[in-house]
């Protein structure tokens, strides 16, 4: 009878940590958060937290009207987002136990939302997490590492939606991708990525392989002017690789936004060095170019000085005239009739003459001569 009734309760046992649907396996000393959604119906009900296999024996643990915390338990409730959630801290093999999400309602049978099975070892959990807590910024990218030691199907879900199975997916526009490797320490681990977040991407999820589940909560915010302007001097962004701590225990989870502050300050010191490079490449190449045309209109100056050099001087008219030649200028005067008529009165009675004065200019051999042959020779002119 003894055998019958042990047999009994161990396979009620394997029925309800198969039926609870969720199996989280955390280490002795450990923390997990655990939520729970509910319907827009039910904001304003009373939502608790219990423990055992039955409705007869679930047994309360925290209530969101009270208590709210008990020992090493506590519960909040966000009626935005309609999900309350339960933190447990400080567990121990005994805790290990089904425990369920329940909305009490008056006057009528409460309401089972969610079961879960909380295993906890003295060893290295069976699939665990860095970190819960995940944040990025709007238009970045979140990495979340899971651990494993099993085997089964693994996939990437978001609570109450849509799983990513294989490689990758995406997730209302989000890019979703999913990497098997293995660390130093011969871990497994299954790397989930999501790139271009949004706004609407803050919210649970779940990581699964095989039947062992692990939530993490994404909180996605916007960019502060610090990170956008880190972003714009950046050429291109690669992920952070953070390396996986040796300890199964909680760490901040790397990501490539949420220490973007000191890189962008970096960026910044390594940006400098490249601008004073380009203004000293452009002043250079500004004093190349001034030389150049310095030295060009020098040679055109030059040029132009000997031309002007090669060409001869004319001073005079003279010049043009070997000194050997004679060369002889006259000046004519032309007298009006009325002078005409008054000369010819006063001289001898004879044809219409024109007088004419010539200047003589010849070398400087002949100048005497030319002077004294222009005084004692005249040379009467007829008129046609």
């Amino acid at each position: 009878m003894a055998l019958h009734l042990s047999l009994l309760l161990l396979l009620l046992l394997i029925f309800y940590r198969l039926s609870a649907g969720r199996h989280v396996s955390v280490k002795t000393g450990g923390s997990i958060t655990f939520p729970c959604s509910y319907d827009l119906n039910h904001i304003n009900h009373v939502k608790y937290w219990c423990k055992g296999l039955g409705w007869d024996v679930c047994s309360y643990v925290v209530r969101t009207d009270y208590p709210k915390s008990s020992g090493k338990n506590s519960i909040s409730d966000d009626i935005n987002k309609r999900i309350f959630t339960v933190t447990m801290t400080d567990l121990e093999p005994e805790d290990s136990e089904n425990y369920r999400c329940v909305v009490e309602i008056n006057r009528g049978p409460d309401i089972r939302i969610q079961w879960f099975y909380l295993s906890v070892t003295p060893g290295t959990p069976e699939l665990y997490v860095d970190q819960q807590e995940v944040t990025g910024v709007e238009g970045g990218s979140v990495t979340v590492r899971c651990y494993y030691s099993t085997s089964g199907d693994m996939k990437w879900c978001r609570m109450g939606g849509d799983c990513v199975r294989g490689y990758s997916g995406t997730f209302h526009g989000t890019s979703v991708r999913l990497m098997r490797t293995s660390d130093a320490n011969n871990r497994k681990v299954l790397t989930v990525t999501m790139s271009g977040l949004k706004m609407e991407n803050t919210d649970w999820y779940w990581c699964r392989v095989g039947e062992l589940e692990m939530p993490v909560h994404i909180t996605v915010s916007q960019q502060t002017a610090t990170q956008r302007s880190s972003k714009m001097t950046s050429t291109t962004q690669d992920p952070t690789t953070q390396q996986p701590s040796a300890s199964p225990t909680a760490e901040p989870v790397q990501n490539d936004n949420t220490s973007q502050g000191a890189e962008g300050n970096m960026e910044e010191v390594h940006q400098r060095p490249i601008d004073v490079k380009v203004l000293l490449i452009s002043l250079g190449m500004l004093v190349v170019v001034t030389a150049g045309i310095l030295v060009a209109w020098k040679m055109w100056r030059k040029h132009k000085d000997n031309k002007a050099e090669n060409q001869p001087i004319i001073t005079s008219a003279q010049d043009r005239f070997p000194d050997n030649d004679d060369v002889t200028y006259s000046t004519v005067v032309l007298k009006r009739k009325t002078q005409q008529k008054l000369q010819t009165k006063s001289a001898e009675p004879d044809d219409n003459v024109f007088y004419s004065s010539l200047a003589l200019q010849v070398t400087t051999q002949h100048r005497a001569a030319a002077a004294q042959q222009l005084l004692t020779e005249r040379r009467p002119w007829s008129s046609p």
